[in-house]
């Protein structure tokens, strides 16, 4: 262990992604210490996040709100079609966000767009320090945790917080086991110039290789996320761009008329991660460090943006941010609402992929009662397409 003193903060946070800057961002009140460490990467690869009600409600009290009105489109509705082949297919189910009292379930917006806004709010806070540099090192000590690494001095911090993905540093050294899966499908991503106006309108196909969803963007302009196998995912990935516009519209049923790439594509394997708990030894997990599935229903970036809230309330008030009490009132506030979800998530998926008849047959039933009932089709739009309450 390195006997060089360190800096001391309140609360570390390590992954400059948009989960890790929303922490950032909503933990550097009360006039805490807060470091935020890694380099902010905005990468364009055609991959956006619909930001639910609740995720768009927090982030509007950082004082954002104008900036991402600028960039992203709002999901006023949200339908499911089932493109399986099922014995059992439904026709098409709409959510819209009128029913539920909303303007919009949701905006849609591009990564790098959510990652730079939320990178220049973070710039001018003064009791936040941002540290590009790439951690190396966690030490657990008795009244703090330790961290060390690439152009900065040494930090102590009384609370790290893991905001650094999938293969994350944190958890690794919190000790905290993980369950880790691969589905047999890769996600590609684009966006899309359309002829049709898409009405705010966000389409997600069923297929029997998994989800084909086209969302809505400012203007004639839709983000793509299609899931397909392996195989099929490289032969298309291959295609020129306009080949690749024309497979699409296929796919998409000419739902938006004629369609050219606007932009770089992506090419990404699908797989799930979960955890045991999510925090321990005053290090807490948020984002895709302790929860990872499919981008299916727009649940991934908007759960670790719960995440933060519920992280946020957790320390709220308390002197010592990462005292026991504090990590485990998160971690009490978070698991049923993340199990679930993931849960729901690999299971839609798994139905989708194993081609089997109860399987169709508790698919299309599922359809047909949110179509058919109201108060359900009402009750899953609040607590799945709007996502729930984010504070």
């Amino acid at each position: 262990m390195s006997t060089q003193t360190a800096d001391q903060v309140d609360i570390a946070i390590v992954g400059a992604g948009a989960v890790g800057l929303a922490a950032a961002l909503a933990l550097s009140r009360e006039g805490r210490r807060v470091a935020l460490l890694g380099p902010v990467a905005t990468p364009r690869d055609g991959r956006t996040v619909a930001l639910l009600d609740g995720s768009w409600r927090m982030l509007a009290e950082f004082g954002v709100r104008e900036a991402l009105l600028e960039k992203a489109a709002p999901l006023e509705v949200m339908r499911l079609v089932d493109d399986s082949g099922s014995l059992f297919r439904q026709p098409p189910v709409e959510f819209r966000a009128s029913e539920i009292g909303l303007e919009a379930f949701g905006w849609n917006i591009e990564n790098a767009d959510l990652t730079r806004i939320l990178a220049d709010k973070a710039g001018t806070l003064s009791g936040l320090r941002m540290v590009p540099g790439f951690v190396r090192a966690i030490e657990p000590e008795a009244d703090g945790v330790r961290l060390s690494g690439e152009g900065f001095a040494p930090l102590k911090a009384r609370l790290v917080v893991g905001a650094d993905g999938r293969n994350s540093q944190v958890r690794a050294a919190a000790g905290i086991a993980s369950r880790d899966w691969r589905y047999p499908q890769i996600a590609l991503t684009a966006i899309f110039e359309h002829a049709r106006d898409h009405r705010d309108i966000s389409t997600e196909f069923h297929t029997r290789k998994g989800p084909c969803t086209i969302v809505p963007l400012p203007g004639r302009r839709s983000s793509l996320v299609w899931l397909l196998d392996p195989q099929a995912a490289e032969a298309v990935a291959a295609l020129d761009d306009a080949a690749f516009a024309r497979r699409v519209e296929k796919q998409v049923q000419s739902l938006l008329g004629a369609m050219t790439v606007a932009g770089p594509r992506g090419k990404v394997p699908m797989g799930g991660l979960s955890v045991e708990r999510l925090s321990a030894g005053r290090m807490a997990l948020i984002g895709e460090a302790a929860h990872v599935f499919p981008p299916i229903g727009a649940q991934g970036l908007n759960l670790g943006l719960r995440d933060v809230a519920a992280l946020s309330e957790a320390v709220t008030g308390s002197a010592d941010a990462g005292a026991p009490s504090v990590l485990a009132d998160y971690d009490r506030a978070r698991q049923t609402d993340v199990r679930l979800r993931t849960g729901a998530v690999d299971m839609l998926n798994r139905t989708l992929l194993a081609d089997l008849l109860p399987a169709d047959l508790m698919r299309g039933a599922g359809l047909l009662a949110l179509s058919r009932i109201g108060p359900l089709r009402r009750l899953v739009m609040r607590q799945g397409l709007a996502g729930g309450a984010a504070r």
